[in-house]
């Protein structure tokens, strides 16, 4: 599932290249029918991420949210604009960092989890591929939308209702309050932090990968109970949050390690088995201290943690 990071660039990919711009809505699928019809013809005005949910406002006052889940990606195809800073990488992989969006240029690319791009040129606009459930169409650009687990037409009081479901996210509010926000959800909780962390109401936009690598570099077991953590820990938790999230909004890739200069950090950013710590690395030797990783399940997904760093 997309996280945080991939969702805030996928907002970046829609404030650069839609806002502003009266688009043609469909559904080819014919599953958004009717919520492209009340969308059509209009003008996109912002676009913002909250975790790991997007909220698209046109000038009738309506918005489209979408969340991708599991399956769900975007792919863009025309004349793509992006801001890029020059540190981006493209990983051996092909998972796309920012700098792969890049200048100017006929291309298609996609954008979920694993941004894959591809560079071959396309009719502008090709006709939609697959199980498209919403296509956004302007001069210029077009965006197919495939296998989101929400897309849903709102009006401005259910946009608010559904942020205010929604746990803090430190790119889009870093104050004190949010991180007491979060904090205190944590503190009064005995639910295990692993979960917590994974919990959207409590913080957004984390996902497996940044719930076992923020939990390793804050030496936590994942069971303990969140009411157990004293108050420092759990500030500091905060505090990673959204020091991993802007970094992997800014680089397009899931950073994690913090031992890694030079050469290694150039290594890692192009091959995603470097890049961190205990994430898919069960079995393993801990880069610390040479136990074992555990892999375990957890609400039903993948957990992964060193027994010895983290007992």
């Amino acid at each position: 599932m997309p996280e945080g990071h991939s969702v805030h660039r996928i907002a970046r990919q829609f404030q650069r290249n839609f806002v502003g711009s009266r688009v043609t809505v469909s559904s080819p699928q014919g599953r958004f029918a009717e919520g492209a019809a009340r969308l059509d013809g209009r003008v996109i005005t912002a676009a913002h991420a909250v975790g790991k949910q997007m909220f698209l406002e046109f000038d009738d006052g309506l918005w489209l949210r979408i969340h991708l889940g599991l399956y769900g990606a975007w792919d863009f195809a025309g004349e793509i604009v992006m801001d890029l800073p020059e540190a981006s990488v493209l990983d051996a992989a092909g998972e796309n960092s920012l700098r792969s969006i890049g200048a100017p240029r006929r291309a298609r690319l996609r954008m979920s989890e694993d941004d894959r791009v591809t560079d071959a040129p396309v009719v502008f606009p090709a006709d939609p591929v697959g199980q498209v459930r919403v296509r956004l169409l302007s001069d210029t650009v077009v965006a197919d939308l495939r296998g989101p687990t929400a897309c849903e037409v709102l009006d401005p009081q259910q946009v608010e209702t559904a942020i205010l479901r929604l746990g803090p996210d430190p790119e889009l509010d870093n104050s004190d309050a949010a991180r007491d926000r979060f904090t205190n959800a944590v503190l009064r909780k005995p639910t295990p932090i692993a979960r917590l962390l994974m919990d959207q109401s409590v913080v957004s936009g984390i996902g497996n990968v940044y719930r076992a690598e923020m939990l390793f570099r804050a030496r936590l077991n994942p069971h303990t109970p969140g009411k157990t953590l004293s108050l420092s820990a759990a500030r500091e938790l905060w505090a990673d949050w959204g020091f991993l999230l802007h970094t992997g909004i800014e680089t397009g890739q899931m950073m994690t390690r913090h031992d890694l200069v030079g050469p290694a950090i150039a290594k890692a950013m192009r091959n995603r088995a470097d890049r961190h710590w205990v994430y898919k690395r069960e079995g393993l030797p801990c880069r610390v201290c040479g136990t074992h990783i555990v892999l375990e399940e957890m609400a039903a997904r993948k957990l992964y943690w060193c027994p010895q760093c983290q007992a």
